[in-house]
């Protein structure tokens, strides 16, 4: 695994261990009161179900709060441009953060010719799937390498809510929050592979993250300006977990629309997903890596 890559899935393992630090550093300066990073956040975690408490009761608990996102499944349908044409379709995004991953798997409405397209992404690697589990075993479907889109792919991961909460975490005191328009405003800088790319995150009255807007310091790489927006946030999984997922989610691209999409279920009870590296997508990797 690259360094890279590693500071990345060790921040999202820590998340439960930072809101930890922040009290303790917040105690050791002789004050009751977390800074306001820590209420933000906190709260913005909190209004998403992403966090549980173990102290109730307890004085000083050594885990005062766990992180419960780890993996998850979104199902939702409607429109998906795909090279600039609106299409009606379903759209799965099957997501993990430890490791980094996600799969996004998008079916035409119409059968037939209709598109159908599966996009991965894990750490590094990147590909293109003609089934789920393409190029794993012989005979069944076919990955293509696809890592000229892996920083692009690998953000969509991080600008999810729980995403947004877990960077900003891992940014530490880079993380700043700020207030327009009367909403409050969460500002970081992505690191590892995504470092160079600043995530700003509005939130609403409610805490729930409403707008995610990214920036990379290089204006050229457009393939890395992405918009979102999040609404109808609920309890979408058949079975209740208590975490919410947006139920309606809009994304732009470089300003021009990639999806708009309403959710039909949501499976947020941490469910088994797996993101393997065909064989060939790992040599492509390396090939590129030694070629460089």
């Amino acid at each position: 695994m690259s360094t890279r890559i590693r500071t990345l899935n060790t921040c999202a393992i820590a998340v439960a261990s930072t809101f930890l630090c922040w009290n303790v550093a917040a105690r050791a300066q002789g004050t009751a009161d977390p800074t306001i990073q820590l209420r933000v956040l906190r709260a913005a975690a909190s209004a998403l179900g992403q966090i549980r408490m173990s102290d109730i009761g307890m004085a000083n608990p050594p885990l005062p709060l766990v992180d419960v996102v780890t993996t998850m499944e979104i199902a939702a349908k409607g429109t998906v441009y795909i090279d600039g044409k609106p299409t009606n379709a379903t759209y799965t995004a099957a997501f993990a953060y430890i490791p980094a991953a996600m799969r996004v798997d998008i079916k035409g409405e119409g059968g037939g010719n209709a598109v159908h397209t599966i996009q991965t992404v894990r750490e590094e690697y990147a590909w293109n799937e003609s089934e789920r589990g393409a190029g794993l075993i012989p005979g069944k479907g076919t990955a293509t390498p696809a890592m000229a889109s892996a920083k692009s792919r690998l953000l969509q991961l991080w600008i999810l809510p729980y995403g947004v909460v877990k960077a900003a975490i891992a940014a530490g005191d880079k993380t700043t929050i700020s207030t327009a328009q009367g909403s409050t405003v969460i500002t970081f800088p992505l690191s590892g592979a995504l470092a160079g790319v600043t995530v700003t995150a509005t939130l609403d009255a409610k805490n729930f993250i409403t707008k995610v807007v990214t920036t990379p310091d290089n204006a050229a790489a457009t393939d890395l300006v992405y918009e979102a927006e999040y609404s109808d946030y609920a309890d979408h999984g058949e079975i209740l977990t208590d975490v919410k997922s947006p139920g309606h989610i809009v994304e732009k691209l470089a300003g021009k629309p990639l999806l708009d999409v309403k959710a039909t279920k949501v499976d947020a009870d941490n469910p088994y997903l797996v993101f393997p590296v065909p064989p060939n997508v790992k040599a492509a990797r390396a090939q590129a890596g030694s070629s460089r």
